[in-house]
């Protein structure tokens, strides 16, 4: 970590342990429909973004309801129920030590910006360490590429200055789109076995980073 000055986290899976929840609500989405469930295990292995191609490949069917019904739908009960969730173990410890070793962070999510600042505004110790926080002008969470990309222009630092830390193989394209290293952390949405096909440094959990948390 010697050679950066910022570190971008992902919020959902990385930070937010809500891997969980998605897989109950999804669940819950398919029954309504009378289409199978799927356990936590197809859900590490299917999800992907942009999320449309995820609903797609666990069965719905958008000939007969339109994708952003469904999405609504997983949203509205997402907002209701994410209060359950928590952060991931460790996830105060890190990003606490990461500032003070002298790190800026940002979060650079996927989820819309409204939304995404409430869900962080819960961990008010937690927030007070992140210099910005981006999310989606929508709720659709297609793609946080161009967001990276503006950000990465933002922060007037050399690329190998900032590293990404997420739990999904999009969060590795979405690093190399910036053109910033990628660390990602088997946590969440995306399976060890999937992050492993990635070309970016792959830690076992967020307490392994803790060691590296000095400037």
């Amino acid at each position: 970590m010697l050679n950066y000055r910022h570190i971008i986290w992902d919020w959902n899976g990385t930070l937010f342990d809500d891997a969980w929840l998605s897989v109950e609500l999804i669940n819950a989405i398919l029954r309504k429909r009378q289409l199978p469930p799927v356990d936590a295990q197809r859900y590490q292995q299917d999800f992907d973004f942009p999320i449309r191609e995820y609903y797609r490949r666990v069965g719905f069917d958008f000939a007969k309801e339109p994708y952003e019904a469904l999405a609504a739908e997983f949203i509205a009960a997402y907002d209701r129920r994410n209060v359950e969730c928590g952060l991931q173990p460790h996830a105060d410890e890190v990003v606490h030590r990461f500032a003070d070793g002298g790190y800026a962070q940002t979060i650079l999510s996927a989820t819309e910006q409204t939304r995404l600042e409430t869900m962080v505004a819960r961990f008010p110790a937690l927030r007070s360490h992140f210099a910005r926080l981006v999310g989606l002008d929508d709720f659709y969470a297609a793609s946080k590429v161009d967001n990276g990309k503006r950000l990465i222009a933002e922060l007037a630092l050399a690329p190998q200055e900032v590293v990404l830390i997420g739990d999904t193989t999009h969060d590795f394209a979405v690093a190399r789109a910036m053109g910033i290293d990628c660390i990602l952390v088997p946590s969440g949405h995306h399976p060890r076995e999937k992050l492993a096909q990635c070309d970016a440094r792959l830690v076992n959990s967020l307490a392994e980073l803790l060691c590296f948390a000095t400037p």
